[in-house]
């Protein structure tokens, strides 16, 4: 549109778009450079922007993968902590149980030699039970002797009691640290005594024997025992001992009397 008030202004019919002077197209370019002036003020606003948000993005990506990495380490170093004590649970668990099946092969091994003696005993005793059984009238005669020798063997086997308990007293005060050294030896003292004037021990010949368990008989059971016939290893070797020797006299006097001799003295 012209303006009739300034002819100047007005675009002549020769004026077309691209006129050098025309005071149009500089009205437009004003415009155009404050769009250009902006655009790049908003782009450096922008890559600043965008340089601030990948600095702090950068900067908690390094935070993150540092704690991430700290935590793979902890973690990494609980684990292995963990598989330590496990290989060493594994391993005191694979000792013990080559112990127990050790003790096992050990304990078969004492079992079978004990089954084996116990079956050789056992035929020993058949033949001889068939052996007095042939004999007829002998085997009577030997029964009747060993029924009289009864007697002398349960007072043996009374006394050998006595000797048990009083064995088993001494044990308990050699243990304990209650009891006086003195007690103790006027225990032993008395064992010997009863061992030597006994008529039914006197044939055993114990007093060697109880020197020795007073010397040597140093088991103990644990501190906190209160049966004190767990206490002793060596007088229980011995008992036994006299308890067997009192049943094979008891056979020799019977045989003895059957064949008027004299039984073999100990």
């Amino acid at each position: 549109m012209n303006n009739l008030n300034d002819p100047d202004w007005n675009i002549r019919p020769d004026q077309g778009a691209g006129g050098g002077n025309s005071k149009w197209n500089y009205a437009l370019l004003v415009p155009m450079l404050g769009l250009a002036a902006f655009r790049w003020i908003w782009s450096k606003e922008s890559q600043k922007e965008i340089h601030e948000a990948r600095t702090k993005y950068d900067k908690t990506m390094k935070i993150i993968q540092e704690d991430l990495e700290l935590k793979y380490r902890l973690s990494l170093a609980e684990n292995r902590k963990e598989t330590v004590q496990l290989e060493l649970e594994l391993e005191r668990e694979r000792r013990r149980a080559q112990g127990f099946k050790q003790a096992l092969a050990s304990q078969s091994q004492q079992l079978m030699e004990e089954r084996q003696g116990l079956s050789r005993d056992r035929q020993a005793l058949d033949l001889e039970k068939g052996r007095v059984q042939q004999s007829g009238a002998t085997g009577a005669l030997f029964d009747e002797a060993l029924e009289k020798e009864s007697q002398r063997e349960q007072t043996a086997i009374q006394a050998l009691g006595q000797v048990e308990e009083k064995l088993v007293e001494r044990q308990s005060a050699f243990c304990s640290i209650l009891v006086p050294r003195e007690k103790r030896v006027e225990m032993e003292k008395d064992l010997l005594v009863m061992a030597a004037h006994e008529p039914a021990l006197a044939q055993l010949g114990m007093d060697d024997s109880l020197r020795d368990i007073f010397k040597n008989d140093r088991s103990c059971a644990e501190y906190l025992n209160t049966d004190k016939r767990r206490n002793g290893s060596l007088m229980w070797v011995y008992l036994r001992y006299w308890q067997l020797q009192v049943s094979l006299e008891k056979h020799q006097r019977a045989e003895a009397s059957l064949l008027g001799t004299q039984p073999t003295e100990k």
